[in-house]
């Protein structure tokens, strides 16, 4: 059971939802709440989107302000620049994460760019939410994690929940943000449940500690978060005390949060879908052996997917980081601890 901000009526003390209807909520309480928010894409409006996210808000809110677009995510998000420019917080969905490459060029040429343009007299409320990463089955073009793309270009906020109540906390923080903010949903997670208790705000740009440990952190977000958790409990059997940092904000990065766990376990595990190399665990691993290098007791390693394209269905399972390769990982550092050891015995 985990904490979470509370915002309206949305998410009662001691509910269980999941991450689908925790990001429904969102947008209807953000709709209720703020005449100037409008929700909009493809399909998004008669069908309540391919994963039903918006289901029944264009009923409830009508179709003025939750409406369906061309099949054009160039234009979906040029529109939107538009909106916002003229007092509106557009929130827009990319059906699929590498269905969103269409719409590349408004969003790293002119949503990253403008309020720095404009020297901050111009700002772009915007939130683009993006379904990623696999897990569910999807053939290539349905289950990339695009995260370095967005994180690497300046004047965007990138975050991902990897909990139904985050989803909810940190959707209706992007859509408050005077920033664009990319807002990556882990699709296979869409169906988790979590029972959720209020607590105060948790800033959208914090990391969480999931659970505490001594011997190792795990250094997760998004799709791999439960998968992180999970080794930790694993790890735990085998006498590993493993802490799992939640990372939820991409870009900026909490370096104060991930620092302290690190310089207390001396030793770190990135875990992502994305593929392994120049992937977002890279910048992970740079930014702790600068900050962090007189107190590791071990390389940071990296759990990722491999460097090929997305494979089918029936191999997706030997792509995606799985418990085994995180405890195998686990593994790797703590033989490296024993090697020491006997060699200085030796």
């Amino acid at each position: 059971m985990t904490a979470i901000a509370e915002h309206g009526p949305g998410l009662a003390a001691g509910s269980t939802v999941t991450m689908a209807s925790a990001l429904n909520q969102a947008l209807s309480d953000a709709l209720s709440e703020d005449d100037s928010v409008l929700v909009f894409g493809e399909d998004v409006g008669t069908l309540g989107g391919v994963f039903r996210i918006t289901d029944g808000l264009a009923t409830s809110f009508g179709q003025t302000r939750v409406f369906d677009t061309p099949l054009s995510e160039s234009g979906i998000v040029g529109t939107a620049i538009g909106m916002a420019m003229n007092g509106l917080r557009p929130v827009v969905e990319m059906q699929f994460d590498a269905f969103a490459y269409p719409a590349f060029e408004q969003i790293t040429s002119h949503l990253a760019k403008l309020r720095n343009r404009t020297r901050g007299r111009v700002e772009l409320p915007i939130v683009i939410r993006i379904p990623y990463g696999g897990g569910i089955g999807g053939v290539e073009h349905h289950c990339d994690s695009s995260e370095a793309y967005y994180t690497h270009t300046p004047g965007l906020r990138v975050v991902t929940p990897g909990t139904p109540a985050d989803a909810y906390v940190l959707l209706r923080q992007a859509i408050s943000s005077p920033d664009p903010v990319i807002f990556l949903e882990p699709k296979r997670r869409y169906w988790s449940k979590e029972t959720v208790w209020p607590h105060g705000d948790v800033a959208m740009d914090r990391a969480l500690v999931r659970r505490p440990g001594t011997d190792v952190t795990l250094i997760a977000y998004g799709g791999a978060l439960a998968t992180a958790l999970e080794a930790a409990e694993a790890a735990e059997e085998d006498g590993r005390s493993a802490e799992v940092i939640d990372l939820r904000s991409l870009s900026p990065f909490d370096d104060e949060t991930v620092t302290a766990s690190v310089r207390r376990t001396g030793r770190a595990i990135v875990v992502h879908e994305a593929s392994r190399f120049c992937g977002y665990g890279a910048e992970v691993a740079a930014r702790l052996s600068e900050q962090c290098f007189h107190y590791l007791e071990a390389p940071i390693l990296r759990v990722a997917g491999f460097d090929i394209p997305y494979p089918p269905p029936s191999l997706e399972e030997y792509h995606l980081p799985s418990v085994d390769r995180i405890l195998d990982a686990i593994d790797a550092l703590q033989w490296r601890e024993t090697a020491a050891l006997v060699k200085v015995a030796g």
